[in-house]
């Protein structure tokens, strides 16, 4: 311990593609959607989070929202430099004569390249972290469902989230084989949309099409205690005039089917390249979800039927890998799966 380790605070990064988690002593102190808004004319930050999230598909001309991460990754840098910097505020470190040192820990998709991976080095430093590693976020969402990832035994994580689905075979505290498609929840939220257009002619926004998601998604066509049907509203691409439907569940199935198909392919190459030794403990431990994406009614049990393998989703599927990210922090210089 240094003469001013007192002054390094040490937090915990999910850096999203639809929402961040920020971990400071073992809490989750920061739960917001990754977005800001901002001013054209000037540049400057009105909102992040909720608030910009509010303004969404709502701006004016001198008002844009974005969404600084697609796919995993950071597409917008000096947005994402912003909104990681006011979410750090949002902690409320405080130190009355010095200047807190910061060291993160942030999880980022596996399957992303070196430049992006620098990207988002970057922007944590000029944020003002002094000390970045990064995680793989199906290895920190192993950590945070519980599993023992230093142990000679194969575990089968898969993380859906907004952008990216991570498919990772891991043990000895590594990823053995990996499969990281980009295809997640903004896929399922885009399919929505368009299903609406094509087949009631009516026009919502991302946000409708997120509600619908949430309230009626589901990812096969008969499942167990099915929710109500739901109510929504949009423009009729006919008229132009506002108008309400019904859709059910059945419905927003069929919309997602292709977008889980091609996860479910995903899953299929990953365990095809599976070393014959993991498979044998794949078959015994099953296959493990985590992310947003695996709330989505009824998908472990297409996932159990396709691949004839127990399928379990994590207690906490939102913050599994924040959960994981934050034990890592914890063991900064003793586990090998952190990248300097």
């Amino acid at each position: 311990m240094g003469l001013f380790s007192f002054l390094t605070k040490e937090i915990a990064i999910d850096l999203g593609t639809a929402n961040t988690i920020i971990i400071y002593n073992d809490k989750v102190v920061v739960d917001e959607p990754s977005i800001i808004a901002i001013q054209r004319e000037t540049g400057k930050l009105i909102a992040v989070g909720k608030k910009a999230m509010m303004m969404h598909g709502k701006t004016h001309e001198n008002i844009k929202t974005i969404r600084p991460l697609k796919d995993g990754v950071i597409a917008d840098f000096q947005s994402s430099e912003f909104m990681i910097r006011e979410f750090i505020k949002m902690i409320g470190i405080k130190n009355s004569l010095f200047q807190a040192s910061l060291k993160m820990v942030i999880c980022i998709p596996s399957g992303i390249t070196e430049v992006e991976e620098r990207a988002v080095k970057d922007s944590a430093e000029q944020a003002g972290a002094k000390e970045v590693r990064l995680i793989h976020e199906p290895m920190a969402a192993a950590i945070g469902i519980g599993i023992d990832v230093l142990e000679p035994t194969g575990n089968m994580v898969i993380d859906i989230g907004g952008g990216t689905s991570e498919i990772a075979v891991i043990a000895l505290g590594g990823i053995v084989n990996n499969k990281s498609i980009r295809i997640a929840g903004d896929d399922f939220t885009t399919d929505i949309q368009e299903y609406m257009r094509k087949q009631h002619n009516i026009s919502i926004g991302e946000r409708t099409a997120e509600r619908i998601k949430l309230e009626v998604g589901a990812a096969m066509t008969e499942i167990d205690n099915p929710p109500d049907d739901y109510a929504v509203h949009g423009r009729d691409l006919l008229t132009g005039i506002p108008k309400e439907i019904t859709v059910n569940y059945a419905e927003i199935a069929h919309a997602l089917d292709k977008s889980i198909s091609k996860i479910e392919t995903a899953v299929l190459n990953a365990l095809e390249m599976t070393p014959p030794e993991l498979s044998a403990d794949i078959y015994r431990t099953g296959i493990y979800l985590a992310g947003g994406g695996s709330m989505l009614r009824g998908l472990a049990e297409r996932l159990h039927l396709k691949t004839k393998l127990p399928v379990h989703v994590a207690d906490d599927p939102l913050r599994a890998v924040a959960r994981g990210t934050g034990i890592a922090l914890k063991n900064f210089d003793k586990f090998p799966f952190l990248i300097k």
